[in-house]
């Protein structure tokens, strides 16, 4: 358990390194970088599922209008 512990605190000390280096180029907080990087990540991730809500409602409709009958009495 303390290898993963280990392991998390390299990637969480690198991860906020790269954000403040970020920040500093950019004249900012660093904690304005780290929230703009979740909120975009939230953003794209409902986007790609509300894309792909849009095609299922989308595809659903179209089967019900376009269904095929082989014959009158199928109405």
């Amino acid at each position: 358990m303390n290898v993963l512990y280990q392991l998390l605190y390299y990637f969480q000390k690198r991860g906020f390194e790269v954000c403040r280096r970020i920040a500093e180029r950019m004249g900012i907080r660093a904690r304005v970088v780290r929230t703009s990087f979740i909120y975009l990540t939230f953003v794209t991730l409902g986007f790609g599922f509300a894309l792909y809500l849009f095609l299922a409602f989308w595809l659903k409709i179209k089967d019900l209008v376009y269904t095929k009958r082989t014959s009158v009495f199928d109405l």
